[in-house]
């Protein structure tokens, strides 16, 4: 029996500024993403059966932290990964791939803004990467295809996003830098809390918007996480606020236990803590959980790697 094990990454945005909506229906981004260490688990297990046309994937089970919530079916964003990739497979003329069977571990909240269906869905692509010899080059118009998350989690580290997400740029980053995670199970839907930055700011045509990130960019030069912490910004925060008032404590608990700085992540409802230190990660993620503004927490360092096999 082969079993490939992959490993997803879930994401924060150190910075996430907005533009206005394209006719596309999407929206003009400037991101700093930062990978880190919390992480889903990606089992996928090579059957004895191989074949030729339709799909190769068999079953998609999940379990662990919001398994519930997450499909099971074609429509889940490893199973669409595994198709997309087993297409190119095939167009160009490679021979007949083993079916297989899908296990996934969820340690990264689901609807949490921290990229977590993008991420698996790059793992996907990692574990076929190694059983149809697909380079990373090749993978990546598929990552981009997928969603505008997922060619970061798939290559990690620090990183200037532009179009949607997915135009990439490395960003020189010194240290480590750590956080403390409040997670909510409430859950936002990412359209809707674009739908909100647009109609409040239609209403508020003067609206503050986050800016450029030269100031961000020679922060994480200096490697000192007082400094990043100055200039965390996010376009969606306030939307997501709207939409889910109760984030508000969340953010004055993490402030309160002594973070540096509190940002939510993505389109939330995930806060993200930026801490000096692992040990306080730890007491401002005790903290947050003791005073009852979060389902629960999680600590984390970043930046970590992108999707990668494992084992």
């Amino acid at each position: 029996m082969t079993i490939l094990t992959a490993r997803a990454h879930a994401k924060v945005n150190l910075h996430l500024g907005v533009g206005d909506a394209r006719e596309d229906g999407y929206h003009e981004l400037v991101t700093v993403f930062q990978s880190l260490s919390l992480h889903d688990d990606l089992e996928v297990e090579l059957l004895d059966q191989s074949t030729a046309e339709g799909s190769i994937v068999r079953s998609l089970s999940v379990t662990g932290l919001g398994a519930p919530a997450v499909p099971t079916t074609p429509d889940n964003l490893v199973w669409k990964a595994i198709d997309m990739a087993t297409e190119l497979h095939r167009s160009q003329g490679g021979a007949p791939l083993p079916m297989i069977d899908i296990r996934l571990r969820k340690g990264i909240p689901t609807a949490g803004g921290m990229a977590g269906g993008s991420a698996d869905a790059a793992a996907a692509l990692r574990v076929m990467g190694q059983m149809a010899s697909i380079s990373t080059a090749d993978l990546l118009p598929l990552a981009a295809r997928l969603g505008s998350d997922v060619p970061f989690t798939l290559l990690g580290g620090t990183m200037l996003g532009t179009g949607r997400g997915e135009q990439l740029v490395p960003l020189l980053s010194r240290g480590t830098y750590h956080w403390a995670l409040a997670l909510n199970s409430a859950g936002l839907s990412t359209p809707k809390v674009f739908h909100t930055l647009d109609d409040m700011r239609a209403a508020r045509p003067d609206m503050a918007r986050a800016g450029d990130i030269k100031e961000l960019s020679a922060a994480l030069l200096s490697g000192d996480p007082h400094e990043v912490a100055k200039y965390l910004a996010n376009d969606l925060q306030a939307p997501a606020l709207s939409l889910l008032p109760q984030l508000r404590r969340t953010l004055n608990a993490g402030e309160t236990a002594g973070a540096l700085a509190g940002v939510v992540s993505g389109s939330g409802p995930t806060v993200a803590f930026l801490c000096e230190s692992a040990e306080q990660a730890v007491d401002v993620a005790d903290y947050v959980l003791d005073t009852g503004v979060a389902t629960s927490v999680a600590v984390a360092e970043g930046p970590a790697g992108g999707a990668e096999l494992v084992g």
